[in-house]
């Protein structure tokens, strides 16, 4: 271990002053620390590592890393572990009813450890969906220095000449059903769509988050774009532990990096890259974390105003690995910053502003790739993450509106109180061209634990009906999700939204154009449904899913448990 001087933080002197501390360097003494050490500042090292999912199982290397990183740097590395719940493992089951609440675990688990154990920084390792806001949230709550390290995307799989990721095999189930698919390609793609270690390689919520995490500044530049499998993510691991304890040294804390100016510029690269509908949600949670004043309406704000510049799947043709080769999310963050749609002043964890992190690169992306687009030829002019208001859903709803040719609809509501129920009416070819669907019930209260409708999705691309069919729901949409969807309809269905009193073939309105979701039902007869409703005893009586649901907020305040 190195030994030169560390300028601590006053929380990990109480350790080493005063003979009342002896018992308490007692039990440091029993895991092999020497006298020297208790100058060193103590950092934990959050590990989300598990075998559970392909997202996780490629992490203790860079947790490792870390360690290594912080002794070398002249600190002790304390490490502990976060839980996770495998969102594409769990899709379709009531397992998926945990993935929410498992964000509000993993945040409870950091702040825990963090201020329980008085630690002076804390570098987290996360790679499924919800270890991304989770420890971020707990980053923010313990507002110690603190560095995210992403655990890396996944290399895509390959079948016939074509990339696969974890998305594919979901829309293969709809197209085999549509008869469009034979059995032995859907064994096949099955087989081969998830190749190694790594989260989902789109832009989906896991890395949606880790870009939106590098565009806030506290995690290193490159990173959030890197592949698991590769040796450049443990070294940016053992990078961003050295980065920490510099932060340690001058006091740099996440809520001195998360502004609201910080928060516009993890936006803005949302919608330049085409990010996840979860991450309104998530972002909604984080800047409750951070204290900072930000609501709904603000997406909207920065969507109108921020083009999408990446052809990034769900709705695109490419992959993570594919923007990071074509120069990452600092060459889209710089294109923005030229063009006046970013904020260079706002700090990073390194202690250089966005512009100073930024300065050597190109104001306009290489020529030899079409993953990024010039400001001037965007896939879109303005963001996908819209956000629509209306009788369905006054405090407002998210709806991905990119790649859809018809962004206006009205039809037939085709109403469900489950998931497995609609999907099985998908799957039997009882939905049809021109159809609302509906799934309530599925919101922060009322699944509980607001699961995402990934299976009923891909199954609509998969049958072809992606853009002729609508869906709304209370729920979420996996970040591989894409069509003429719409979700976190607020009030959801378990606390008397209108969502609730949606009848069969009632006539519904999604405009993506005029930012509205109707239901097109005089007020009169909407008076009448609502006589005599209660609310659905709960799902769950104990435990977290209880927990949850008695304390989650709406979902247009990012559905947090400590809304008081």
């Amino acid at each position: 271990m190195a030994t030169h001087p560390i300028i601590l933080n006053p929380r990990s002197k109480n350790i080493t002053e005063g003979k009342s501390r002896a018992p308490n360097r007692s039990m440091y003494y029993a895991m092999g620390y020497e006298a020297a050490d208790f100058k060193k500042p103590m950092v934990g090292v959050a590990n989300g590592h598990s075998t559970i999912t392909p997202c996780n199982s490629g992490l203790q290397k860079l947790a490792d890393a870390a360690v290594a990183g912080i002794e070398e740097a002249g600190g002790n590395a304390q490490i502990f572990g976060t839980p996770t719940i495998s969102d594409g493992m769990a899709m379709g089951t009531e397992g998926m009813k945990y993935s929410l609440v498992s964000r509000e675990v993993i945040s409870d688990c950091i702040e825990t450890c963090v201020q329980g154990q008085w630690m002076d920084g804390v570098l987290v390792v996360g790679g499924c969906d919800k270890n991304m806001p989770g420890g971020m949230m707990g980053m923010l709550r313990a507002n110690v220095p603190a560095i995210y390290v992403y655990g890396g995307t996944i290399l895509p799989g390959k079948y016939k000449g074509q990339d696969l990721n974890i998305v594919s095999v979901f829309e293969a189930v709809g197209q085999n059903a549509a008869g469009n698919l034979s059995d032995e390609d859907l064994l096949q793609i099955e087989r081969r769509a998830v190749p190694g270690t790594g989260s989902c390689g789109g832009m989906y919520t896991a890395n949606t988050m880790s870009s939106s995490f590098e565009a806030l500044g506290l995690s290193l530049p490159y990173s959030s774009t890197m592949a698991n499998p590769h040796d450049e993510k443990m070294n940016s691991a053992k990078e961003s532990a050295k980065v920490l304890i510099e932060a340690i040294k001058k006091d740099i804390k996440p809520r001195d990096i998360v502004t609201r100016k910080s928060l516009e510029n993890a936006v803005a690269v949302i919608m330049a890259t085409g990010g996840s509908t979860n991450a309104v949600l998530h972002f909604l949670a984080i800047a409750h974390a951070a204290q900072v004043p930000w609501t709904i309406d603000d997406f909207e704000r920065v969507r109108v105003r921020t083009p999408v510049l990446c052809d990034l799947k769900p709705s695109g043709k490419y992959l993570a690995v594919d923007l990071h080769k074509a120069g990452g999310i600092p060459q889209v963050m710089k294109i923005l910053l030229a063009a006046g749609l970013l904020h260079g002043d706002c700090i990073t964890i390194t202690g250089q502003t966005i512009a100073e992190v930024l300065k050597d690169l190109p104001d306009v992306p290489r020529a030899d790739q079409d993953v990024i687009r010039p400001i001037d030829k965007p896939m879109y002019k303005q963001g996908h993450l819209a956000i629509l208001k209306g009788n369905l859903s006054p405090e407002g709803c998210v709806a991905k509106i990119t790649g859809l040719k018809k962004p206006v609809m009205t039809g037939p509501a085709r109403v469900f109180d489950d998931e497995q129920s609609a999907l099985a009416a998908i799957l039997a070819g009882k939905i049809v061209a021109g159809d609302v669907m509906v799934l309530r019930y599925l919101g922060p209260k009322g699944g509980p634990g607001m699961p995402e409708m990934l299976a009923p999705t891909g199954a609509l691309i998969g049958a072809g009906l992606g853009e002729s069919v609508g869906l709304i729901t209370d729920g979420r949409f996996s970040g591989g999700t894409w069509g003429m969807v719409v979700g976190h309809v607020a009030p959801e269905a378990a606390v008397g939204g209108l969502i609730a009193f949606i009848h069969e073939s009632d006539s519904v309105t999604i405009d993506s154009v005029q930012l509205l979701l109707q239901l097109n039902v005089p007020e009169a007869e909407i008076a009448k449904r609502k006589v005599g409703w209660k609310a659905p005893p709960p799902r769950y009586t104990r435990g977290v899913q209880a927990k949850f649901a008695f304390n989650a907020s709406t979902a247009s305040k990012g559905a947090v448990l400590d809304d008081y």
